[in-house]
């Protein structure tokens, strides 16, 4: 285990340094770009109103503080002249407060329409950006996601990046709201004294470099505690889910896993704490010298109505312009350091979109010669890290028509070289052929099209039965009566018709009306997936019937050996009373090919797999 965490993380490799602010607001707006490329492609209306908007927001409270200044100045005038003039008094000043009363209509109807579109365009955004990420997800191959780095990126991209664009689009908006404003109190502050503004600066950049500083520092701790993260919410999904339950409560392991979680918690809390007091702290005090500032400039604005330079309206909108003057700053500030987050956040989902897509193939459909089957050629993998290869030198040939099956411990490389046949893994060294023709020259979707497999950890989807049975075709995905077909090879159709809404009842927990299977019959729903395939011509199973008893896995086989006449068959299981009908049977030990021939030849030899065969048989003597 991890060590206890360092007062401040480590940087994770790539990750930005605190030098970072000392490159200015090219740093700030990096992925500005690419924030606003998103937000406009995914709704051009909704985008111009909001900068339209922002706009108009900026400039409406200058001239509320404004027109507010003559309410009081002709509020004054008015009681002067009250006794001479009478009510005709009366008609300036509510001409004054109608339009200030417009003028707040028009902003409460802006701040709200801005809300609007807001809410609008993050929902229209987080959708898009989340299908980006899975639309990634389906080019990439199945090595990246066993790469816990990789899957680390795909993590941190699900959690935070999927908001940072409308975040940093939207501070953008804010920032020149921000911005508008306070260049419209600049120029009303510039006709009291050009230091008016200066005071507002002064005051508002010490926290605002603090507050950046501690957004680096918050990302940095983001990507160095991912993986504590990501096994957070892997011990959540043991102990809330069905599917871990019965040996959560049988083992009693809750308590443990609970312990775990805990721990998980305050290790990653005391990083958090740590920061949280630093950047509180150091906000408290820099804040202060905000508010003094404030304060002061009340003063200075007092001191200049007392000796005559200023009326009271005057007073009444220099101190408005001060208070909203610094609160404009602040939000430029603020806004600008908001940026350089949403910036260091959105870096992530750039990584992850920048991963390399590994290479499809060819184009091929067909290959040379379709009587040659498939071969292996000295094939050897390794996957990332191993110290050891998965198979090493392996050269076998399976012809059209033929039954292979694999036999193996644990570990030994079968499921592997199914995975090399799939292309789902490319080989290290070596060569497989298809009709003639090595793999990587294939189409991708074509050469699939080809092979029905079913491996040993089968998908189980919360989905009805005849869709649970029509993934195995995505064309016929919704085919009933391919459903039925497949369903009835798979031996399937007995136990579906006694459902109760047959090929539509749900299956799983986790929605209302769902059924579970037992062990065998899910395994009989992944067999007839294999079938669904109509028009391929290698059928593998891999170690599809471990759940059923050897009496119902020899029909399964005896059934399978049958329909897969005239086709590449490929089984494995560890079941040496079924494999035996297979026209050839190859014998993996530790990567290697160590024997190959028929049942009644590597009886003959004497060797590994004869003796393996008499170990099991008694057990049942």
């Amino acid at each position: 285990m991890r060590r206890n965490p360092p007062r401040h993380p480590p940087a994770a490799p790539g990750a930005p340094k605190p030098s970072a602010l000392k490159k200015g607001l090219t740093e700030v707006f990096a992925h500005m770009g690419e924030a606003l490329r998103l937000v406009w492609g995914t709704h051009r209306g909704l985008t111009l109103a909001l900068g339209a908007l922002s706009v108009v927001a900026g400039l409406l409270p200058a001239g509320i503080a404004w027109v507010g200044a003559q309410i009081v100045d002709s509020v004054v005038g008015a009681m002067a002249a009250y006794p001479q003039q009478g009510r005709a008094v009366f008609q300036p000043v509510l001409e004054w407060v109608a339009l200030e009363a417009a003028l707040m209509a028009a902003l409460a109807a802006t701040s709200r329409t801005l809300a609007t579109c807001q809410s609008l365009l993050r929902a229209l955004l987080g959708q898009r950006v989340n299908v980006m990420i899975l639309e990634k997800a389906l080019t990439l191959s199945l090595a990246q996601f066993e790469d816990s780095a990789f899957y680390d990126r795909l993590t941190r991209a699900r959690r935070e990046a999927s908001s940072r664009p409308l975040s940093m689009v939207m501070r953008t908006f804010g920032l020149a709201r921000d911005t508008v404003q306070l260049v419209s109190f600049g120029g009303l502050l510039w006709q009291f004294s050009p230091w008016a503004m200066a005071v507002l600066f002064i005051a508002g950049v010490p926290a605002f470099v603090a507050e950046t500083k501690f957004s680096g520092d918050a990302f940095r701790l983001f990507r160095w505690r991912s993986p504590e993260a990501r096994m957070q919410m892997y011990l959540e999904s043991v102990l809330a889910r069905e599917d871990h339950a019965k040996e959560v409560q049988l083992y009693g392991l809750g308590e443990l896993f609970l312990g775990r979680y805990r721990e998980i918690f305050h290790k990653l809390y005391a990083a958090d704490r740590a920061l949280t007091l630093r950047r509180d702290g150091w906000g408290l005090g820099l804040g202060l010298l905000g508010t003094a500032a404030l304060y002061g400039a009340y003063g200075w604005v007092a001191v200049s109505t007392i000796i005559g330079r200023l009326t009271l309206g005057q007073m009444t909108l220099y101190v408005l312009l001060f208070r909203q003057g610094q609160a404009a700053l602040s939000g430029v500030l603020s806004a600008i350091g908001g940026l350089y987050e949403d910036n260091l956040y959105l870096s992530t989902l750039t990584e992850y979109l920048a991963q390399p897509t590994p290479a499809r193939g060819g184009a091929a459909t067909v290959g040379p010669d379709p009587s040659d089957g498939v071969r292996f050629e000295n094939v050897s993998f390794s996957y990332p890290g191993a110290n050891e290869p998965a198979l090493q030198n392996l050269t076998l040939h399976i012809r059209p028509g033929q039954a292979l099956a694999i036999v193996g411990e644990n570990g030994s490389g079968k499921t592997t070289l199914i995975k090399l046949l799939t292309r789902l893994y490319v080989p290290s060294s070596g060569r497989i052929l298809l009709d003639g023709l090595d793999l990587q020259q294939w189409n991708e979707r074509r050469l699939r099209e080809r092979i029905g497999v079913i491996f040993q950890d089968f998908a189980r989807y919360q989905l009805p039965v005849g869709e649970n049975v029509g993934v195995g075709d995505v064309n016929a995905f919704a085919d009933e009566p391919r459903w039925r077909e497949a369903a009835a090879a798979g031996l399937a159709l007995p136990f579906i018709e006694e459902l109760p809404q047959k090929f539509h009842t749900r299956l799983g927990k986790w929605f209302d009306d769902g059924r579970e299977l037992s062990g065998g019959q899910w395994q009989k729903i992944a067999l007839s997936r294999a079938f669904m395939r109509t028009g391929a011509d290698i059928v593998v199973l891999d170690e599809p019937t471990a759940a059923m008893d050897a009496g119902a896995e020899a029909e399964v086989f005896a059934h399978f050996r049958e329909l897969t006449a005239g086709r590449i068959a490929v089984l494995i299981s560890h079941r040496f009373s079924t494999v035996r009908m297979a026209d050839q049977i190859a014998v993996l030990e530790h990567g290697r090919l160590q024997e190959l021939g028929s049942h009644a030849e590597l009886l003959a030899k004497d060797g590994r797999y004869a003796a393996l065969f008499k170990l099991q048989a008694r057990g049942y003597t």
